[in-house]
């Protein structure tokens, strides 16, 4: 989990992010699955005749069905993120963080000269 979160944190460039956060999120699935697991529990099957037996340890089947879901979820925001780079990669020429922000700062001086030198022809 801190793996992922240092990513994120230290790294600049946006798919090393992405990447960062994907490894995050395994890791909470990983800790979600764990603790639906109980030690000597068996799969919550219930017999044909559909007689549970009390005596019976079964594990509970709601953490594995909510990182299913999850997992489809994290899919999703994978490839819009991933697809969101390329949008930014084809505007800015590059998908390293700093780089974004230095252009942008440039291109808000560019409009404050702009917008000074049009205020003075009025």
């Amino acid at each position: 989990m801190m793996v992922g979160l240092y990513i994120v944190m230290a790294r600049g460039n946006l798919i090393k992010k992405i990447i960062g956060i994907n490894i995050f999120q395994t890791s909470v699935f990983m800790f979600y699955i764990s603790i639906g697991k109980i030690k000597g529990g068996t799969a919550p099957i219930l017999p044909l005749d559909m007689k549970a037996d009390p005596t019976v340890l079964y594990s509970n089947p709601l953490p594995h069905v909510l990182i299913l879901t999850a997992i489809v979820v994290g899919i999703a925001t994978t490839s819009l993120g991933l697809a969101l780079i390329i949008r930014i990669r084809e505007a800015y020429n590059t998908i390293e963080e700093l780089d974004i922000i230095e252009v942008e700062k440039g291109e808000q001086s560019r409009e404050n000269i702009y917008s000074t030198f049009s205020s003075l022809r009025r």
